[in-house]
């Protein structure tokens, strides 16, 4: 029997899946086959589904947080269901702070360290002791230590050597009991009374003003990556464009802000169908309606083609893009 995952992912294009399987104990895991197309799926913030999926959702909702206080931090064993934000929010109520930054990201504790999520200035890998999670192989819990997890810019080892193999079961996170605010982005360095709760209200305040709320308005985040291009391009660019935002990356590199660009190319409000650019923050795409996988395929074309003429950058999608059987990326004019 065919489902509708159209309530499953906030960008909320017409798809369906044969089978939803939602996890509510660990012991489900060990039951599943793994023996066709399946999709791990926390609350569908970062994932659109293009097309109808043949296969199997597997929609994590485990619960559960452990703190174990240690001479000079809190470690935070999160079972891999629980809210992202909602944890952000706990942690200060509880007086460890550290997090702030991170405030109001969307979707599950589980599926931030896949793409090592960050804001403002601070990823999640900073605080990041281990991630468990079940082979999907053996069925056996593995812990892996932070550098294990290989992390980079929106990059991890469950992209890549662990992709369709491992399913996140539980996130530990290390929160110094030493606190030390990050306040070198933007809307944080105007900030009067520096606390953790200042920074999370103002990370607040500023992502409700640029984002829109993906249960009034459909849509997936932050829809590019920032690119990170090397410094010869970085120097030529900013000869024609002085006002580009960029920011140390290493020593060859820096990264520059994408919404940026796609808004001085004039995308601003550009529209196929019922997808559109959005009119407060150019790097978040809407979905007013009517529309479908294709449509959004060809917004994607559309911009990554109008960045790569007019400053020579290739733009990626952060959001992971799944088509009737597996994950797929767009690159520049074809779809791969």
């Amino acid at each position: 029997m065919a489902l509708s995952l159209q309530a499953f992912h906030t960008f909320s294009l017409p798809s369906q899946c044969s089978q939803l399987c939602e996890i509510t104990d660990l012991t489900q895991l060990q039951l599943l086959t793994f023996d066709s197309p399946f999709c791990i799926l926390g609350e569908g913030s970062n994932t659109v589904f293009l097309s109808d999926y043949q296969g199997t959702v597997i929609k994590m909702a485990t619960t559960g947080i452990a703190i174990i206080e240690r001479d000079n931090d809190y470690l935070l064993e999160v079972v891999a269901g629980e809210n992202w934000h909602q944890l952000v929010a706990y942690t200060l109520k509880q007086g460890m702070p550290g997090l702030e930054n991170l405030a109001l990201i969307p979707g599950t504790v589980g599926a931030a360290p896949v793409q090592n999520i960050g804001a403002y200035g601070v990823e999640l890998a900073k605080f990041i002791e281990y991630v468990e999670y079940f082979d999907i192989a053996t069925k056996q819990l593995i812990r892996l230590s932070c550098q294990q997890c290989e992390f980079g810019y929106r990059e991890s080892i469950f992209k890549h050597q662990l992709e369709n193999k491992a399913v996140i079961t539980c996130v530990a996170l290390a929160l110094p009991k030493l606190w030390q605010p990050e306040l070198s982005y933007g809307p944080l360095q105007q900030l009067e009374s520096v606390t953790a709760q200042t920074v999370f209200e103002q990370v607040i305040k500023t992502r409700n003003s640029k984002l829109p709320d993906p249960y009034i308005l459909a849509n997936a985040g932050s829809f590019f990556k920032n690119p990170i291009i090397e410094n010869q391009l970085l120097s030529e660019l900013l000869v024609a464009y002085p006002q580009l935002p960029h920011y140390y990356y290493d020593e060859h590199h820096h990264k520059v802000a994408a919404g940026w660009l796609i808004e001085q190319a004039g995308l601003k409000g550009y529209r196929i169908a019922g997808i559109e650019v959005h009119q407060q923050q150019a790097l978040v795409l809407v979905n007013h309606g009517g529309s479908e996988g294709s449509d959004l395929i060809k917004m994607i074309q559309h911009i990554q083609q109008q960045i790569w003429q007019r400053y020579q950058i290739s733009l990626q999608h952060e959001v992971r893009l799944m088509n009737n059987d597996t994950e797929c990326h767009i690159g520049l004019g074809e779809l791969a």
